[in-house]
Protein backbone atom coordinates (compact mmCIF):
# COMPACT_ATOMS: atom_id res chain seq x y z
CA UNK A 1 0.00 0.00 0.00
CA UNK A 2 1.37 3.39 -1.03
CA UNK A 3 1.91 5.77 1.90
CA UNK A 4 -0.46 8.75 1.84
CA UNK A 5 1.46 12.05 1.61
CA UNK A 6 0.74 14.75 4.18
CA UNK A 7 2.53 18.02 4.85
CA UNK A 8 3.09 19.63 8.25
CA UNK A 9 4.19 23.25 8.74
CA UNK A 10 5.39 24.02 12.28
CA UNK A 11 7.25 21.32 14.16
CA UNK A 12 6.93 22.49 17.75
CA UNK A 13 5.48 20.37 20.54
CA UNK A 14 2.16 19.59 18.85
CA UNK A 15 3.49 19.60 15.28
CA UNK A 16 6.19 17.08 16.16
CA UNK A 17 3.68 14.89 18.00
CA UNK A 18 1.43 14.97 14.91
CA UNK A 19 4.35 13.97 12.69
CA UNK A 20 5.35 11.10 14.95
CA UNK A 21 1.78 9.81 15.08
CA UNK A 22 1.26 10.06 11.32
CA UNK A 23 4.57 8.36 10.47
CA UNK A 24 3.64 5.57 12.87
CA UNK A 25 0.27 5.22 11.07
CA UNK A 26 1.79 4.91 7.63
CA UNK A 27 1.61 8.43 6.23
CA UNK A 28 4.48 9.90 4.20
CA UNK A 29 5.12 13.11 6.16
CA UNK A 30 6.91 16.10 4.65
CA UNK A 31 7.46 18.97 7.06
CA UNK A 32 8.98 22.38 7.57
CA UNK A 33 9.95 24.51 10.55
CA UNK A 34 12.16 27.58 10.76
CA UNK A 35 14.36 25.69 13.25
CA UNK A 36 16.76 23.27 11.63
CA UNK A 37 16.94 21.02 14.70
CA UNK A 38 13.23 20.33 14.38
CA UNK A 39 13.57 19.51 10.68
CA UNK A 40 16.40 17.13 11.55
CA UNK A 41 14.18 15.41 14.13
CA UNK A 42 11.51 14.87 11.48
CA UNK A 43 14.05 13.30 9.15
CA UNK A 44 15.25 11.12 12.02
CA UNK A 45 11.80 9.61 12.58
CA UNK A 46 11.26 8.79 8.92
CA UNK A 47 9.74 11.99 7.55
CA UNK A 48 11.05 14.30 4.85
CA UNK A 49 12.52 17.63 5.95
CA UNK A 50 11.66 20.45 3.53
CA UNK A 51 13.31 23.81 3.01
CA UNK A 52 10.17 25.97 2.93
CA UNK A 53 6.37 25.83 3.05
CA UNK A 54 6.40 26.01 -0.76
CA UNK A 55 8.56 22.88 -0.83
CA UNK A 56 5.96 21.10 1.33
CA UNK A 57 3.13 22.24 -0.97
CA UNK A 58 4.97 20.88 -4.01
CA UNK A 59 4.94 17.42 -2.38
CA UNK A 60 1.54 17.27 -0.68
CA UNK A 61 -2.07 18.04 -1.63
CA UNK A 62 -3.06 18.22 2.07
CA UNK A 63 -1.04 20.33 4.51
CA UNK A 64 -1.46 20.76 8.28
CA UNK A 65 -0.50 24.07 9.92
CA UNK A 66 0.74 23.87 13.54
CA UNK A 67 1.93 27.44 14.05
CA UNK A 68 1.68 29.86 16.97
CA UNK A 69 -0.92 32.42 15.89
CA UNK A 70 -2.91 34.00 13.05
CA UNK A 71 0.03 36.06 11.81
CA UNK A 72 2.04 32.85 11.42
CA UNK A 73 -0.83 31.28 9.46
CA UNK A 74 -0.80 34.13 6.97
CA UNK A 75 2.99 34.02 6.66
CA UNK A 76 2.88 30.26 6.02
CA UNK A 77 0.29 30.76 3.28
CA UNK A 78 1.25 34.02 1.57
CA UNK A 79 4.69 34.93 2.93
CA UNK A 80 8.04 34.44 1.26
CA UNK A 81 8.22 30.85 -0.05
CA UNK A 82 4.74 30.31 1.42
CA UNK A 83 2.37 27.50 0.52
CA UNK A 84 0.58 29.59 -2.10
CA UNK A 85 3.76 30.73 -3.87
CA UNK A 86 4.18 27.30 -5.47
CA UNK A 87 1.71 24.62 -6.54
CA UNK A 88 -0.80 25.22 -3.78
CA UNK A 89 -2.24 22.23 -1.90
CA UNK A 90 -5.93 21.43 -2.33
CA UNK A 91 -6.67 21.40 1.42
CA UNK A 92 -4.98 23.27 4.30
CA UNK A 93 -5.81 22.19 7.85
CA UNK A 94 -5.01 24.76 10.53
CA UNK A 95 -4.71 23.41 14.08
CA UNK A 96 -3.80 26.83 15.49
CA UNK A 97 -6.00 28.37 18.19
CA UNK A 98 -7.13 31.39 16.18
CA UNK A 99 -9.36 34.41 16.21
CA UNK A 100 -12.54 32.85 14.74
CA UNK A 101 -13.36 35.86 12.55
CA UNK A 102 -9.84 36.08 11.22
CA UNK A 103 -9.55 32.38 10.39
CA UNK A 104 -12.94 32.56 8.63
CA UNK A 105 -11.58 35.44 6.53
CA UNK A 106 -8.40 33.50 5.75
CA UNK A 107 -10.54 30.50 4.75
CA UNK A 108 -12.57 32.68 2.38
CA UNK A 109 -9.42 34.12 0.81
CA UNK A 110 -7.97 30.64 0.40
CA UNK A 111 -11.23 29.49 -1.16
CA UNK A 112 -10.97 32.21 -3.81
CA UNK A 113 -7.58 30.72 -4.70
CA UNK A 114 -9.16 27.28 -5.04
CA UNK A 115 -7.89 25.94 -1.70
CA UNK A 116 -10.16 24.64 1.09
CA UNK A 117 -8.95 25.78 4.50
CA UNK A 118 -10.29 23.97 7.56
CA UNK A 119 -9.81 25.18 11.13
CA UNK A 120 -9.26 21.85 12.86
CA UNK A 121 -8.42 22.68 16.44
CA UNK A 122 -7.13 20.14 18.94
CA UNK A 123 -8.10 19.57 22.56
CA UNK A 124 -5.19 17.78 24.20
CA UNK A 125 -1.52 18.23 25.03
CA UNK A 126 1.32 17.10 22.79
CA UNK A 127 1.52 13.93 24.89
CA UNK A 128 -2.18 13.22 24.32
CA UNK A 129 -1.77 13.85 20.58
CA UNK A 130 1.15 11.39 20.46
CA UNK A 131 -0.93 8.81 22.35
CA UNK A 132 -3.92 9.24 20.00
CA UNK A 133 -5.91 10.59 22.94
CA UNK A 134 -6.92 14.04 21.66
CA UNK A 135 -10.20 15.45 20.34
CA UNK A 136 -10.51 17.59 17.21
CA UNK A 137 -13.15 20.21 16.36
CA UNK A 138 -13.33 21.00 12.66
CA UNK A 139 -14.81 24.05 10.97
CA UNK A 140 -15.15 24.31 7.21
CA UNK A 141 -16.92 22.99 4.14
CA UNK A 142 -18.31 19.46 4.51
CA UNK A 143 -16.77 18.06 1.27
CA UNK A 144 -13.25 19.01 2.40
CA UNK A 145 -13.90 17.58 5.86
CA UNK A 146 -15.04 14.31 4.29
CA UNK A 147 -11.89 14.18 2.16
CA UNK A 148 -9.83 14.36 5.35
CA UNK A 149 -11.74 11.77 7.37
CA UNK A 150 -8.85 9.30 7.14
CA UNK A 151 -6.49 11.94 8.47
CA UNK A 152 -8.73 12.98 11.36
CA UNK A 153 -9.29 9.32 12.28
CA UNK A 154 -5.50 8.88 12.40
CA UNK A 155 -4.95 12.01 14.51
CA UNK A 156 -7.72 11.96 17.12
CA UNK A 157 -9.63 9.51 19.27
CA UNK A 158 -12.74 11.57 18.41
CA UNK A 159 -13.41 14.39 15.99
CA UNK A 160 -16.42 16.61 15.35
CA UNK A 161 -17.44 18.70 12.35
CA UNK A 162 -18.85 21.68 14.27
CA UNK A 163 -19.82 24.03 11.43
CA UNK A 164 -18.45 26.36 8.79
CA UNK A 165 -15.05 28.05 8.81
CA UNK A 166 -14.35 29.63 12.19
CA UNK A 167 -16.49 27.16 14.14
CA UNK A 168 -13.47 25.02 15.01
CA UNK A 169 -11.73 28.07 16.46
CA UNK A 170 -14.83 29.09 18.43
CA UNK A 171 -15.18 25.58 19.84
CA UNK A 172 -11.52 25.51 20.88
CA UNK A 173 -11.86 28.80 22.76
CA UNK A 174 -14.78 27.39 24.76
CA UNK A 175 -12.84 24.22 25.55
CA UNK A 176 -9.72 26.16 26.50
CA UNK A 177 -11.70 28.51 28.75
CA UNK A 178 -13.02 25.60 30.83
CA UNK A 179 -9.79 23.58 30.63
CA UNK A 180 -7.61 26.48 31.74
CA UNK A 181 -9.85 27.31 34.68
CA UNK A 182 -9.83 23.64 35.73
CA UNK A 183 -6.03 23.69 35.65
CA UNK A 184 -5.82 26.94 37.61
CA UNK A 185 -8.33 25.66 40.18
CA UNK A 186 -6.37 22.43 40.64
CA UNK A 187 -3.15 24.40 41.13
CA UNK A 188 -4.76 26.65 43.71
CA UNK A 189 -6.25 23.64 45.50
CA UNK A 190 -2.92 21.82 45.66
CA UNK A 191 -1.10 24.92 46.91
CA UNK A 192 -3.84 25.46 49.52
CA UNK A 193 -3.62 21.83 50.68
CA UNK A 194 0.15 22.16 51.07
CA UNK A 195 -0.21 25.35 53.10
CA UNK A 196 -2.79 23.63 55.32
CA UNK A 197 -0.21 20.97 56.13
CA UNK A 198 -2.01 18.16 54.30
CA UNK A 199 -0.30 15.43 52.30
CA UNK A 200 -0.82 16.91 48.84
CA UNK A 201 -0.46 13.56 47.05
CA UNK A 202 -3.09 11.99 49.28
CA UNK A 203 -5.30 15.04 48.75
CA UNK A 204 -4.99 14.65 44.98
CA UNK A 205 -6.34 11.13 45.42
CA UNK A 206 -9.25 12.50 47.42
CA UNK A 207 -9.98 15.10 44.75
CA UNK A 208 -9.98 12.44 42.02
CA UNK A 209 -12.49 10.35 44.01
CA UNK A 210 -14.73 13.32 44.84
CA UNK A 211 -17.30 15.36 42.96
CA UNK A 212 -14.52 17.88 42.28
CA UNK A 213 -12.90 15.48 39.78
CA UNK A 214 -11.82 16.62 36.33
CA UNK A 215 -9.56 14.89 33.81
CA UNK A 216 -6.97 17.63 34.30
CA UNK A 217 -6.15 15.97 37.66
CA UNK A 218 -4.95 12.88 35.78
CA UNK A 219 -2.99 14.89 33.23
CA UNK A 220 -1.43 17.65 35.36
CA UNK A 221 -1.80 16.63 39.01
CA UNK A 222 1.43 14.65 39.30
CA UNK A 223 3.36 17.32 37.39
CA UNK A 224 2.20 19.92 39.91
CA UNK A 225 3.17 17.72 42.87
CA UNK A 226 6.58 16.84 41.43
CA UNK A 227 7.20 20.37 40.11
CA UNK A 228 7.93 18.73 36.77
CA UNK A 229 7.31 21.46 34.22
CA UNK A 230 8.88 19.82 31.17
CA UNK A 231 6.58 21.37 28.58
CA UNK A 232 3.75 19.40 27.03
CA UNK A 233 1.88 22.67 26.44
CA UNK A 234 3.66 25.92 27.26
CA UNK A 235 2.21 28.39 29.74
CA UNK A 236 2.74 31.30 27.32
CA UNK A 237 0.72 29.47 24.67
CA UNK A 238 -2.28 29.25 26.97
CA UNK A 239 -1.81 32.88 28.03
CA UNK A 240 -2.14 33.81 24.35
CA UNK A 241 -5.34 31.78 24.14
CA UNK A 242 -6.85 33.45 27.22
CA UNK A 243 -6.15 36.89 25.75
CA UNK A 244 -7.99 35.74 22.62
CA UNK A 245 -10.89 34.40 24.70
CA UNK A 246 -11.25 37.76 26.47
CA UNK A 247 -10.95 39.74 23.22
CA UNK A 248 -13.64 37.73 21.44
CA UNK A 249 -15.94 38.02 24.48
CA UNK A 250 -15.40 41.79 24.56
CA UNK A 251 -16.47 42.02 20.90
CA UNK A 252 -19.70 40.33 21.96
CA UNK A 253 -20.19 42.78 24.83
CA UNK A 254 -19.64 39.98 27.34
CA UNK A 255 -17.62 39.89 30.58
CA UNK A 256 -15.80 36.72 31.62
CA UNK A 257 -14.81 37.45 35.24
CA UNK A 258 -13.15 34.11 35.97
CA UNK A 259 -11.11 34.26 32.78
CA UNK A 260 -10.03 37.80 33.69
CA UNK A 261 -8.61 36.49 36.98
CA UNK A 262 -6.98 33.61 35.11
CA UNK A 263 -5.39 36.08 32.70
CA UNK A 264 -3.90 38.00 35.64
CA UNK A 265 -2.44 34.77 37.07
CA UNK A 266 -0.90 33.82 33.73
CA UNK A 267 0.60 37.28 33.25
CA UNK A 268 2.09 37.07 36.75
CA UNK A 269 3.61 33.68 35.89
CA UNK A 270 5.13 35.10 32.71
CA UNK A 271 6.50 38.10 34.63
CA UNK A 272 8.06 35.62 37.08
CA UNK A 273 9.91 33.92 34.21
CA UNK A 274 7.63 30.92 33.66
CA UNK A 275 6.53 31.58 30.07
CA UNK A 276 8.17 28.50 28.57
CA UNK A 277 7.42 25.94 31.26
CA UNK A 278 4.48 23.53 31.12
CA UNK A 279 1.11 25.10 31.81
CA UNK A 280 0.89 22.99 35.00
CA UNK A 281 3.29 25.61 36.37
CA UNK A 282 0.29 27.88 37.06
CA UNK A 283 0.38 26.26 40.52
CA UNK A 284 3.60 28.14 41.29
CA UNK A 285 1.86 31.52 41.18
CA UNK A 286 -0.23 30.50 44.19
CA UNK A 287 2.67 28.75 45.90
CA UNK A 288 4.66 32.01 45.77
CA UNK A 289 1.90 34.28 47.02
CA UNK A 290 1.72 35.51 50.59
CA UNK A 291 -1.20 37.40 52.12
CA UNK A 292 -0.34 40.96 53.06
CA UNK A 293 -2.51 42.37 55.83
CA UNK A 294 -3.61 45.96 55.22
Amino acid sequence: MTARPIGVIGLGLVGTAICELLVERGFAVAGYDVREVRRQHLAGIGGTACGSPADVAARCSRVILCVFDDDDIERALWGEAGLFTAAAPSIVISTTTSDPDRVADVSARAGRAGVALLDATISGSSVQVRQHDSVMMIGGAAPAVEQCGDLFDALAKQWFHVGEAGAGARSKLVVNLVLGLNRAALGEGIAYAERLGLDARAMLGVLKASAAYSQIMDIKGEKMLARDYTPQGRLAQHAKDVKLILATAARLGMRLPLSAVHDALLQQAIADGDADIDNAGIVEVTRRQRFQAS
